[in-house]
């Protein structure tokens, strides 16, 4: 850690540059959006969702852009690492979870505009990846700049860092606590008394700006399910299932970038993974995007059992191909929508093969099963938990996605396997 260059300021100093980290958050989240709907009208001539957007292209088009957006968006990740390492910088990387570690806020400014800017082309054309990861990185990066210039002791300088990424994620999934509680359990891993306040006010700052300039409703807004008798029964077995998906998920993910990363150059694996997205969105458009729109069909529609198996598997191998290929962008969300599909899935199989047991609404254990996956391939069950009650409004579900959970998280850890997240989200 650099020596202490500044006195400790008071208080209330510091809890008023909390909420201006919270506020350069929320706009770096919306500024992101509005950068994405730019670059995906550019690209099909429609502002909105990914998966409308495809529906609306022919098969050759949507092969073609995902394409030639994995090609730029890789000839932009290799020239920014080129950038980077003549920069003042230096060539080191120092991610936003490390840095909260550390206590440092010398985040690389060249690697953060190249990996945005590179994260920015390729989830605006069709690859498999979320956009939150981004945006969280752009309000830790706007978060760390506060930080440098404000009059702040070192130790509160760090304590805006960790600021910006709560913040950040609660903008970016409208889960304001779980924003706090992401940064406690990921990126702190313990309870630190001084950075509680500022962190919370710097979550309710950006969500108070989120729900007054964007949507005050849930993330995922459905109809309110509700509990069954045999809801706790079928929690148990979802977190199971997803425990044991979740694992798989993290092994392929690795298998699948080892093979990749023998194509050395960006440029040309971001674009074969580009190309092979494209060429599977050619025939299931709902391959494109975070799989935002396909988790608000399941919750609010229902759709039969057939449509949402061809989806999960085809959807599955488009992630691990963006992924693996080194696209920058969030897995948050491709996770949720796994665990959403799963679950549900598994409520469908219950009722036809065992239809003496009353599973109740379907659209119940898919929000479990989301929160079964997340804590699976992040290992972080209380994040998990307090993000998707906040992001569905469906507290009523607390007990059963604690148990899916904390099954979840026991079985995927068995094994061995890296978490996603245990660094930043990318």
């Amino acid at each position: 850690m650099k020596p202490d260059t500044a006195p400790a300021a008071s208080t209330p100093v510091l809890w008023f540059f909390a909420v201006v980290a919270g506020a350069l958050s929320a706009g770096a989240v919306l500024g992101f959006h509005a950068l994405i709907a730019g670059v995906e009208w550019l690209g099909t001539g429609y502002i909105g969702s990914m998966v409308a957007a495809a529906k609306t292209l022919p098969p050759w088009h949507r092969a073609l852009l995902g394409t030639v957006g994995g090609l730029l968006a890789g000839l932009l990740l290799q020239w920014g690492r080129r950038w980077a390492a003549r920069g003042p910088d230096g060539a080191e990387h120092l991610d936003y979870i490390e840095a909260a570690r550390q206590g440092r806020v010398d985040l690389n400014n060249r690697t953060t505009i190249a990996r945005s800017a590179s994260s920015l082309l390729s989830v605006s054309t069709g690859a498999s990846l979320g956009r939150e990861g981004t945006m969280v990185q752009l309000g830790a990066w706007f978060a760390a700049k506060l930080a440098q210039f404000a009059p702040l002791s070192e130790q509160q300088r760090s304590v805006i860092l960790i600021c910006g990424i709560a913040a950040g994620i609660g903008s970016a999934y409208h889960a304001p606590v779980a924003g706090v509680v992401f940064v406690l359990e990921l990126a702190l891993g313990f309870l630190a008394a001084q950075t509680v306040a500022p962190v919370l006010i710097a979550a309710a700052t950006a969500a108070v700006l989120m729900f007054g300039l964007v949507d005050p409703a849930p993330l995922y807004a459905m109809p309110t399910v509700s509990l069954v008798p045999s809801t706790l029964a079928m929690a148990l077995l979802t977190g199971l299932v997803c425990g044991g998906i979740g694992w798989a998920m993290l092994d392929l993910v690795a298998r699948t970038r080892t093979a990749f990363g023998h194509i050395k150059a960006p440029t040309l694996r971001l674009g074969l993974g580009g190309a092979l997205v494209g060429l599977l969105s050619a025939f299931v458009p709902e391959v494109w995007g975070n799989g935002y729109s396909s988790i608000t069909h399941l919750l609010q529609t229902q759709p039969p059992w057939t449509w949402v198996l061809l989806v999960l598997v085809v959807k599955l191998i488009a992630t691990l191909l963006s992924t693996g290929s080194g696209a920058s962008g969030g897995m948050v969300t491709p996770t949720l929508f796994v665990g959403s599909t799963s679950g549900y899935l598994i409520a469908q199989a219950t009722s036809s093969w065992l239809p003496s047991v009353p599973v109740g609404d379907p659209r119940m254990l898919a929000v479990v099963g989301m929160g079964a996956m997340l804590t699976a391939v992040t290992h972080a069950p209380l994040m998990a938990i307090v993000m998707v009650l906040e992001m569905t409004n469906q507290f009523q579900l607390a007990v059963p996605v604690m148990v899916a959970c904390g099954v979840a998280h026991a079985v995927s850890t068995q094994f061995g396997a890296k978490p996603m997240y245990g660094n930043p989200i990318e």
